[in-house]
Order: C-alpha cells, then sequence, then structure tokens
C-alpha cells in the first residue's frame, strides 16, 4: 500500500487513508524499530543509541508531538486506524510513515499484544547543556543511579507535581525516555 489507495478496516467501507503503509511480514526491516519490545536490556541499550524513544498509547504519541517531538513512524493495528485517524493524519503529514497490521503480526514483531492503540517511534530531543538548564531554575530534582524505569517515572510525574523546572539525570539512571518511564510519568 502506498498510501494512494482504500484502505479496508474490518467492519467499515474502504476509506482513502493517506500516508499509511500495510504490514503483512513480522520481519519486515521498516519495523526494526519496534522489535522485541519487551526486552528490556537490549532496549536500554539500543533505544538511546538509535536515537529514538518509543512513545506508547494515543496520549504519551500526542504528548510528544505537542512538546515538538519528531515522528519517525507510527505504529497501530486495524482496529485504531479509524478512531485515532487525526493522529495518522498528523504524523503522516509530518512525513513519517504510518504502519498498521494485524494485532498478531504486531505481537510477533513488539513482543506482546499492542492494546494501548499506537506506539510511535519518535526522534530523542536535544537536550540542553546543564548551564543552560539551570540557568533561572528554581526547584531542580536530581536523579542519581536510579535504575528501576518505573520509579524514574514516578520521580518525573512528582517533579511535574511539585513545579520543577529540571530534572538532572545521573549516566547511570534508568532511561527517563524508557516506553514505561514515559507510562508512569504520564
Amino acid at each position: 500500500m502506498t498510501g494512494d489507495e482504500p484502505t479496508q478496516v474490518r467492519g467499515t467501507e474502504p476509506t482513502t487513508v493517506t500516508g499509511v503503509v500495510r504490514v503483512e511480514d513480522p520481519e519486515d526491516p521498516r519495523l526494526d524499530d519496534y522489535l522485541r519490545l519487551t526486552d528490556v536490556a537490549l532496549r536500554s541499550r539500543h533505544e538511546p543509541a538509535a536515537g529514538l524513544y518509543l512513545a506508547e498509547s494515543e496520549r504519551v504519541i500526542r504528548r510528544a508531538l505537542g512538546a515538538g517531538h519528531t515522528p519517525r513512524s507510527l505504529l497501530l493495528t486495524d482496529r485504531w486506524l479509524h478512531p485515532l485517524a487525526d493522529l495518522v493524519a498528523e504524523i503522516s503529514g509530518r512525513g513519517a510513515p504510518v504502519f498498521v497490521g494485524a494485532p498478531a503480526v504486531l505481537a510477533e514483531v513488539t513482543g506482546f499484544n499492542v492494546h494501548r492503540g499506537a506506539i510511535a517511534a519518535m526522534h530523542r530531543p536535544v537536550l540542553p547543556e546543564v548551564p543552560a538548564l539551570l540557568s533561572g531554575a528554581r526547584r531542580v530534582v536530581v536523579l542519581e543511579d536510579v535504575v528501576d524505569h518505573t520509579n524514574v517515572g514516578a520521580v518525573f510525574r512528582s517533579a511535574a507535581g511539585i513545579g520543577a523546572e529540571a530534572v538532572l539525570v545521573s549516566p547511570r539512571c534508568a532511561d527517563p525516555l524508557y516506553r514505561r518511564s514515559v507510562r508512569v510519568s504520564m
């Protein structure tokens, strides 16, 4: 599918959805960003090195886009193509491919049932230098060697709750942009 053909979703009439690529093969190399998402050790090394992070769920994806983050691609099951049509249009309008497939195919790619609607591979934002980050900040939270992704997400959520203007993370901390950290921080 090139994006110009009608897309048939079970139980609906064909509709033109631009920028949508139908995936049938879990070995499709275009899906490499989404491979083996349940392997935490692998993902923790791969994502930062590849300059990406994964935004899981419509809410997280919309928040990332609203913060100015750039999508690499969007992955969703057939069921979510029309309910998330505006998100599909926004992502494809930014030049990123939108991959749609059957739940079984996407589960084989990711290692789990994609039940939160969608996952987006996002380019990691360029981080500001520490002096620039701290300039004018009155409340700063420092995370040193917190290795659990859930705890990192909870600290970020708490930092937002107290109105912290900056969060510093030591190099040995769990990745604050790992998908579990992001979900918990929301």
